[in-house]
């Protein structure tokens, strides 16, 4: 017997009568003459109405009616949310709701027209894209708010990890445990609940197809006027087909992300030093000790763009050119454009250092896993330098290490630090230099060093923020935990844009102040600092329209060392302003290498 005949059967039945009341989704079936009504939609209705004759819909009539209508609120908002939020936090606002999306109009007119066991197959594939799609942007807005750009769905699985590690190192392992279960719980739910919600607001239209099916005529042809006007609300069209254009933007990134690999290979393949012999690499640098410093999110922001934190940041600089003048230094300084903004450290250093654009971690893996020179392997090809890394930020093995050229690795652990951590950062930058200074730098008749330096503690969430203090208080570190103490707790910084922007000036204040005064107690006539910023900081503290511009500055006591860059055209002193050159970061290798070879300061930097 086909389910056809059986359905028909069923309101005669004991289970059913009329006296039952409304169903909860306000069951009456179109009149034949309706768009849908078929002998299906009014199967689907009295099976439905037979569910619900008993327990306690049938009990309670006017409830169940009440939360039935609640419900299929809940899932048009829910779907219309889906299709309508926007991928950016910034951009979450009641006006972005308030459009007609084309994408909604068109999805469920196909399910009006489809027969009911193929309208039920595309309902669930339609709520199941829709709770992926919404997990997507959710990823996008997350992406956004730390690194101003999409999450890349072929690139950035790997860069999860990093960001459960990140929470625990800021907030502990029970807060990173509590936001990893919520995340999965979210993951897992959303295709769901979106799913039931489609195959709800499907099986109502059936129900009222010409309902329906003069809803979507009006929606339709508004859609339509909209866009041949043009119309906007708040600088938004009306007629909206964002879901489309997102999705339409993930497939060319995905296959561009694919391709990324063939392309980055053919890059790396050009090397103008590849076979440069050894005794021909830095030559302008023989017998000096070179200090490669980078300062965690040290950007243009903080030194040029935000009135109020330059005004601050500023002074340190200006008086630090004054204080190393007095101790026989001189500085130049331009800016660098970073591959990243917000976060991806490594990936700025490597492209500091290998003269390739590594902007994901694809292409950084396939950086570390070659034969390519950098400035720091450059060094250790020489066999005239003793190459060091001070690394406090790693906390486990690095084998890195070993491809950019390092001779010895001080991570976190090798340090001699026995003090407290300050949220993320392991160990307070002035330790890491009195580090540096005792464990190398400072010992008698060293060879010439080649020291690559990283000063987290403008790392977010910059709070609390160490002080410094006099070089030889510093012991084992232990005197930092007072002032850890008595420094702001980051989960109430974090409440308020305009604390988060104080503290990350104060945290740039303090890893200057430190390597200022390193420079100053212990630099000597062989010294040459090239200190740096990797990345702009979180768009908390500089918007989404900030530039990725980094400060670089080259401090030295030997005129002959400044000499070498006189082509530069750079400024002197610590503070680049405006006028300053602007390079790729990806450029400085080539530059570095050709400005301190044989025949530095005699022909133009490539």
């Amino acid at each position: 017997m086909s389910f056809i005949t059986r359905s028909r059967r069923l309101p005669n039945t004991d289970e059913v009568t009329t006296e039952e009341g409304p169903t909860p989704d306000d069951t009456a079936v179109d009149d034949p003459d309706g768009a849908i009504t078929s002998e299906a939609a009014t199967s689907e209705a009295v099976t439905d109405r037979a569910a619900t004759g008993g327990g306690w819909r049938g009990r309670h009539p006017a409830a169940a009616q009440i939360v039935a209508r609640v419900t299929t609120v809940l899932a048009v908002v829910l779907v219309l949310a889906a299709i309508l939020v926007p991928n950016q936090l910034s951009h979450v606002t009641p006006v972005a709701f308030a459009r007609i999306p084309v994408e909604g109009v068109l999805g469920a007119a196909v399910l009006l027209v489809l027969p009911p066991k193929a309208r039920r197959v595309a309902a669930v594939l339609g709520g199941t894209f829709l709770g992926l799609l919404t997990i997507l942007k959710f990823l996008d807005m997350g992406f956004y708010s730390v690194l101003v750009r999409p999450f890349n769905l072929v690139l950035d699985w790997v860069l999860l990890a990093n960001a459960e590690e990140f929470v625990k190192e800021s907030v502990g392992q029970a807060g990173a445990i509590a936001a990893v279960v919520g995340v999965v719980i979210l993951a897992l739910a959303l295709p769901v609940v979106m799913t039931l919600a489609v195959l709800r607001l499907s099986r109502l239209m059936a129900r009222h197809g010409t309902a329906a099916t003069r809803t979507l005529l009006v929606l339709g042809t508004a859609w339509v006027a909209c866009a041949a006007l043009g119309a906007q609300v708040a600088g938004l069209p009306i007629a909206s087909s964002g879901t489309a254009q997102f999705v339409d933007n993930r497939v060319k990134q995905v296959n561009a992300s694919l391709n990324d690999e063939r392309v980055f290979a053919k890059q790396a393949s050009v090397d103008a030093f590849s076979n440069t012999p050894p005794d021909q690499l830095l030559t302008g640098l023989r017998g000096k000790d070179v200090l490669f410093t980078f300062i965690e999110s040290y950007g243009r922001n903080a030194v040029l763009d935000d009135p109020v934190m330059a005004a601050s940041v500023d002074k340190v600089l200006a008086s630090g050119t004054s204080r190393l003048k007095k101790v026989g230094f001189s500085s130049r300084s331009a800016w660098l454009k970073s591959p990243v903004t917000g976060a991806g450290s490594w990936l700025a250093h490597s492209t500091f250092g290998s003269g390739l654009w590594i902007d994901n971690q694809q292409r950084y893996r396939s950086l570390t896993s070659s034969s390519r020179m950098t400035l720091t392997s450059a060094f250790q090809r020489t066999g005239a330098w003793r190459t060091v890394g001070i690394m406090p930020g790693v906390r486990r093995a690095w084998p890195e290490g070993k491809f950019f050229g390092l001779d010895h690795i001080y991570d976190s652990t090798h340090l001699g630090y026995k003090g407290p951590y300050f949220s993320w950062t392991p160990v307070p930058d002035q330790f890491s230099l009195a580090a540096f200074e005792r464990l190398e730098h400072g010992k008698k008749n060293h060879d010439p060093l080649m020291a690559e330096i990283i000063l987290a503690s403008s790392h977010n969430p910059w709070a609390p923020i160490a002080k410094t203090v006099g070089w030889d208080q510093l012991g084992d570190g232990t005197i930092f935990n007072a002032i850890k103490k008595a420094g702001e707790d980051p989960k109430e910084v974090w409440k308020d844009p305009k604390k988060v922007q104080t503290e990350y000036r104060r945290a740039i204040e303090y890893s200057l102040n430190s390597l200022i005064s390193y420079v100053e107690k212990y630099g000597d006539k062989n010294t040459v600092l090239v200190f740096l910023g990797d990345h702009q900081p979180v768009p908390t503290v500089v918007g989404d329209k900030a530039s990725r511009d980094v400060p670089i500055s080259i401090v030295a006591h030997d005129p002959a060392v400044l000499d070498r860059i006189s082509t530069w055209n750079w400024q002197d002193g610590l503070q680049p302003d405006a006028k300053a050159p602007v390079w790729r970061m990806d450029s400085f290798r080539d530059r570095f290498l050709t400005a301190y070879g044989p025949k530095g300061g005699s022909t133009t930097s490539p």
